[in-house]
């Protein structure tokens, strides 16, 4: 197993009430791509991080090997995920994979 484990922080520039809506639309696009991508195990949002955290959302994801992460990468539907409702509204990310 694979895991891809990213963290986001969101532009300063929106609003508390933004933010939320934007980890919403995050969580759900990216949530709603279980089941849709081969190879991809398990995939969670966290978008509730507590005060001592320095980043807003977290992905955590589980992919049966190296090639299905590379899938999921370029598959349409994440492309359009991410593209849509993660990379306009991001500051940085900061990404780790590895094997279990």
């Amino acid at each position: 197993m694979v895991k891809h484990v990213i963290l986001w922080k969101l532009k300063e520039e929106y609003s508390s009430e933004e933010k939320s809506t934007i980890k919403a639309g995050i969580k759900q696009g990216l949530e709603g791509l279980k089941g849709k991508i081969p190879g991809l195990v398990d995939i969670k949002v966290n978008v509730n991080p507590l005060p001592s955290s320095n980043c807003d959302v977290m992905l955590d994801s589980v992919f049966t090997d190296e090639a299905s992460l590379k899938g999921y990468s370029v598959h349409p539907e994440h492309v359009e995920v991410a593209n849509t409702k993660v990379r306009p509204f991001t500051a940085s990310r900061v990404c780790m994979d590895y094997e279990e």
